[in-house]
């Protein structure tokens, strides 16, 4: 298991969900729902940058929305979208001085689904926990990973422009 804090992220059309883990990558925990910017406003992508340094995270881990039967969707489009700019954003960063963060997809079938049955078997009614809800989802999303990457010994996903960094590696970008 890699040692590190990683956020987890919930893409929804209006709301972002942000969670966070330990040092240990043990136990998910919600952190925040940032407003979707939309056009060129990038407010999010700034928002979620600054969470990464505040809580020293080295890798985002963003849910990647199938349908039920594993069929892209619109808003799996989406998020792959958003997960390609976290990380333009993060080099840009990078390139002043902070180190790479690394954003990671990952399958996130019904996760928004597991935390509102979790938020419902709580007492919280899902009109009023709109917010919540999308941090929980966020939660869902990584601790699965965490629970992932423990089991097996190797992260889960996909990173995002991991055959970009490879090929600056060997010298051929």
């Amino acid at each position: 298991m890699r040692h590190g804090v990683r956020l987890g992220i919930d893409v929804g059309k209006a709301r972002i969900g942000v969670a966070r883990c330990d040092p240990h990558g043990l136990l998910a925990t919600p952190l925040e729902t940032v407003p979707r910017a939309r056009g060129t406003d990038r407010g999010d992508l700034r928002r979620i940058l600054e969470l990464v340094g505040e809580h020293a995270a080295f890798e985002a881990v963003v849910g990647l929305p199938f349908g039920l039967s594993g069929h892209r969707t619109p808003s799996t489009e989406d998020a792959e979208l958003f997960a390609q700019r976290l990380l333009t954003a993060a080099r840009a960063e990078a390139g002043s001085g902070r180190a790479a963060l690394e954003v990671r997809l990952v399958d996130e079938r019904l996760s928004t689904v597991s935390a509102q049955q979790g938020l419902r078997d709580a007492g919280r009614s899902t009109k009023k926990s709109r917010n919540v809800i999308d941090q929980a989802a966020a939660v869902v999303i990584l601790q699965h990973a965490l629970d992932l990457e423990r089991g097996r010994g190797v992260p889960p996903g996909t990173v995002i422009g991991a055959d970009e960094a490879e090929d600056r590696r060997r010298g051929t970008a």
